[in-house]
């Protein structure tokens, strides 16, 4: 990568980044999946003493309404992920831990000649074993759905395509193995309510998110980060479970006044009483792996197949 000359791009992502805490540090040429060229953003986040990368289309601009705003907004939630000690992992609601990683932004057209838009990326099992276990990911968007986006950019992109990876592996749709090919994870309308002009992934209640909640605090912090805390308003959670950051924060409360959880304002760790619970959640997570395998029909082993 070579180092990026100013712009009208930079500046304006510049203007972004202070306005969300962040710093923008350095800036360099990338390439997209066919070749064309992106801009790579690096930020520094103090308060978290970690970097941030930021990818976008080396043509992108901001003269769309409302594209300046979202980015800030992208930006704000990034520096608050980044104190988590995993800003990379993330929970299902079925009770997988994951990581997601190495996606290549933007989306880019199909060259299957199919009518879509695509990004590929990977998701690995984080159980605190260093398992092998993984996905080759390549998630497609309609051209419907795409013009529901305000751009097909990793800051108006990531939050939904993350949530359709969750939902996907909830649905036992992606299977986590050792080796393998692409899997297709589908972005289409149904993820969207036109009516409502917002994302729809699960209809949850009360008992699903603070289960979530549980289960986001014992395996990001408890498993993987040391007990350090986790963000527990986050917005991208409260998209994926149909809510608001607000109620996650109510949530989380109740469950510290149980006992079950240390809350120092939107940020989470787990007690003693909650990492009890391993077993369980261990064994939450080997039933959502089981979700994910592939089923051999056995009437077809014995001959009976409806053919």
């Amino acid at each position: 990568m070579t180092a990026a000359p100013a712009s009208a791009l930079t500046a304006a992502i510049g203007v972004a980044a202070e306005k969300a805490g962040l710093s923008l540090t350095a800036t360099s040429h990338g390439t997209d999946f066919h070749g064309q060229p992106t801009t790579i953003f690096e930020f520094a986040a103090p308060a978290a003493g970690r970097n941030l990368r930021l990818e976008l289309s080396a043509e992108f601009d901001f003269h769309k309404p409302d594209l300046l705003p979202a980015m800030t907004s992208h930006l704000a939630e990034e520096a608050k992920r980044l104190r988590n000690p995993r800003p990379d992992a993330y929970v299902t609601i079925e009770g997988l831990p994951i990581s997601l990683s190495n996606f290549r932004w933007p989306f880019h057209r199909s060259t299957s000649g199919a009518d879509t838009f695509i990004v590929h990326g990977e998701a690995h099992l984080e159980d605190g074993t260093n398992s092998p276990l993984h996905a080759l990911i390549s998630a497609a968007m309609t051209v419907t759905f795409a013009e529901i986006v305000p751009a097909p950019e990793q800051p108006y992109a990531e939050t939904f395509l993350y949530n359709a990876v969750r939902k996907t592996f909830d649905n036992g749709q992606l299977e986590l193995v050792k080796s393998g090919n692409r899997q297709p994870v589908f972005v289409t309308t149904r993820y969207y309510s036109r009516w409502q002009k917002k994302f729809f992934f699960n209809d949850t209640d009360d008992a699903t998110r603070l289960e979530y909640l549980l289960l986001k605090t014992y395996w990001l912090s408890g498993v993987l980060g040391q007990n350090q805390p986790v963000w527990i308003a986050d917005p991208r959670d409260a998209q994926y479970l149909n809510t608001t950051e607000a109620e996650l924060v109510r949530m989380a409360a109740d469950e510290a006044g149980q006992g079950l959880l240390t809350l120092t304002g939107e940020y989470a760790a787990p007690t003693p009483a909650l990492m009890a619970r391993a077993d369980q959640y261990v064994a939450k997570m080997h039933k959502a792996l089981d979700i994910t395998k592939p089923k051999f029909n056995e009437s077809m082993r014995s001959g009976h197949a409806n053919m």
